[in-house]
């Protein structure tokens, strides 16, 4: 037997079960990860919380827990191009925070560099391919100024790093609190809510947007005279507002997720991690990230 953190209804974190489970084997093709760390998004929870939003994702209860992982490949079926010892990290939705997840070597599977913790590994698939997502769709390139939308976030922390190293000027949305924060990430910090476009004007002229979290950011942008084509979303639904554009980590260039493992074992790039969990702990883990009040990101260990 091994150990998974399930979930038999909706609802908040006291939903979450660390249950026993029948140990899964790799087939042809498919690899078994011994995963070690956990990243957490808000769409784990979002999907625990919101019986719609699982629907979205072909999610149905009863039903695993997490996407991101990171761990040591402990079984390779034939065929599937990795070794037993492999250090990998990537993602398996609802089932990530779990002993093992088997998972097809093709899928969204990719080799941690020498130099990366697992801890922080677990952080990069979502999050990192969001931020690289966004600011494709938007042409991000060297001598813009971006308005990056919830910059202190899980996805902020990537896309104000990787505009940085594009070669933008960055100024990021946050509470007042995660100024210092965010100016260590190398970016502009102004308050969100009401007034921001007068706020951002104050700054300066801004030539592309991303909206990490609702159309509030967007919408700015919009009154500040960016093109649509150079504003996109990644939490606003299929049809954000204005014509601007919505993307999402599954848009990422191909690549791009290896592109940031190299920067971050580099030193290039910087991943934040606000807490540590074990397991056992889960429900703190995620109560912590439902807040939105951390800054960086929240990992479970196993």
């Amino acid at each position: 037997m091994s150990r998974a953190v399930v979930y038999e209804k909706f609802g908040g974190p006291e939903v979450l079960e660390l249950r026993d489970v029948p140990e899964p084997h790799a087939g042809p093709g498919e690899v078994r990860v011994r995963v070690t760390a956990a990243g957490l998004n808000p769409m784990d929870w979002g999907l625990v919380a919101r019986p719609e939003a699982a629907a979205r994702f072909g999610v149905t209860l009863p039903s695993g827990f997490g996407y991101d992982f990171a761990g040591v490949v402990d079984e390779a079926g034939p065929g599937a191009g990795y070794a037993v010892g492999d250090r990998v990290h990537g993602g398996a939705l609802g089932r990530a925070v779990a002993d093992f997840v088997v998972v097809r070597a093709g899928d969204a599977l990719f080799r941690t560099p020498d130099g990366i913790s697992d801890e922080v590994a677990s952080t990069l698939p979502v999050a990192g391919s969001s931020a690289a997502a966004a600011l494709a769709a938007v042409g991000l390139r060297a001598g813009d100024t971006v308005l990056v939308g919830g910059a202190a976030g899980g996805v902020g922390i990537f896309a104000v790093q990787l505009a940085k190293l594009a070669g933008a000027t960055v100024l990021g949305t946050a509470a007042e609190g995660t100024f210092p924060f965010l100016r260590e990430l190398g970016a502009e910090p102004v308050a969100y809510g009401p007034g921001l476009p007068d706020r951002v004007r104050e700054l300066g002229e801004i030539t592309a947007a991303i909206d990490l979290f609702g159309t509030e950011t967007a919408e700015a942008a919009l009154k500040l005279g960016v093109p649509p084509e150079r504003i996109a979303t990644i939490a606003a639904g299929p049809t954000p507002p204005g014509g601007v554009r919505a993307t999402g980590g599954a848009d990422a260039e191909p690549g791009a997720l290896t592109q940031i493992a190299d920067a971050v074992a580099a030193g290039r790039l910087r991943v934040p991690v606000a807490a540590v969990f074990p397991v056992e702990r889960i429900r703190d883990a995620v109560a912590l990230q439902a807040s939105r009040h951390v800054h960086g990101k929240v990992v479970v260990t196993l």
